[in-house]
């Protein structure tokens, strides 16, 4: 179990044992579900609307959520995107206004792509996964990979291209 995953599972738990304790997560995730949110809806008001919707859901949820392994935020952005249906359905209902960006099954999908992904990253060994992480979430360049993690950056390319050969096979050959 890598650090976050650890983390996230003590989050919740004090967030279980002692509601007032949810704060952890509200302050560890707002960032992301509000740009979540925000590039799904008309403006801001809407938009920080809707994050606290989320977050209240969420506390109002925590008693009866079930630690699963999966990273909190997926939990997160699937309260979200029913949110986004939630809003848009009512704007078009009272306006007749058309979504810009419903959340569709393909989207959530989607989430649940990334949520499978998520738990396969976690599988790889410790290098191979700090590559991965600082490639592709943080957005690193492979010199920055190798400065930080004090390895050539051929050595780091081979790391890479090991772990993806790696999540390739783990789910099942599908890009």
């Amino acid at each position: 179990m890598t650090q976050t995953t650890e983390d996230d599972r003590l989050l919740i738990e004090a967030a279980q044992a002692d509601p007032a304790r949810f704060v952890g997560i509200y302050e560890r995730y707002v960032d992301r579900i509000y740009a979540f949110v925000r590039r799904r809806t008309e403006n801001r008001a809407a938009a920080e609307d809707i994050t606290s919707q989320v977050f209240e859901q969420a506390l109002g949820a925590i008693g009866r959520f079930e630690w699963r392994g999966a990273p909190v935020v997926a939990w997160l952005f699937r309260i979200a995107s029913n949110a986004l249906a939630d809003h848009w359905r009512e704007r078009a209902r009272d306006a007749q206004v058309t979504p810009p960006d419903v959340p569709d099954p393909g989207e959530l999908e989607d989430i649940d792509r990334r949520i499978a992904l998520y738990q396969h990253v976690e599988q790889l060994p410790e290098l191979q996964r700090q590559v991965i992480q600082m490639r592709f979430v943080e957005e690193k360049s492979i010199r920055e990979v190798a400065t930080a993690l004090d390895r050539s950056e051929g050595a780091v390319k081979q790391l890479q291209l090991r772990a993806l050969e790696s999540l390739r096979k783990s789910m099942g050959g599908h890009d």
